[in-house]
This record gives C-alpha cells, structure tokens and sequence, in this order.
C-alpha cells in the first residue's frame, strides 16, 4: 500500500471508528474485554457486510455474463 493509501485509509478508519463509537453504549466499554467485544460485534454488524457487498459486485463485474456464452 503506497502512503498515500496507508494515509487516506487512516483517515476513513478514524471517521468509521468515530460512527461506531457514538452508536456504541458506554457502558459496555468499561474494560478490554467489553472494548473487544464492542468493537467485534460494530465490525460484523456494520463494515464486515459493506466490504462483502463491495467485493461481491467487483466480483461479479469482472465475470463474463452467463447469458453471452
């Protein structure tokens, strides 16, 4: 990843992270675990199904349609 990537990607993840937090309860990040948790439970509810779209549909765009065979 060129520094340029590396820097914008930190920039995204910082706003991500920032969403997250405010949708987060306080209470349940009173620890480690409770951070790890919290942080796991944002990350498969949220970002996990965004980049899957994401990937799936540059997947499929790079596949030859089935119906010009």
């Amino acid at each position: 990843m060129t520094p340029e990537k590396a820097t914008q990607l930190k920039t995204h993840l910082a706003a991500i992270a920032q969403l997250l937090y405010e949708e987060s309860d306080p209470a349940d990040m009173q620890t480690l675990e409770g951070i790890e948790m919290t942080v796991r439970e944002q990350i498969q509810a949220h970002v996990s199904p965004e980049l899957g779209h994401f990937l799936s549909a540059r997947l499929a765009a790079q596949q030859p349609d089935a119906h010009d065979s």
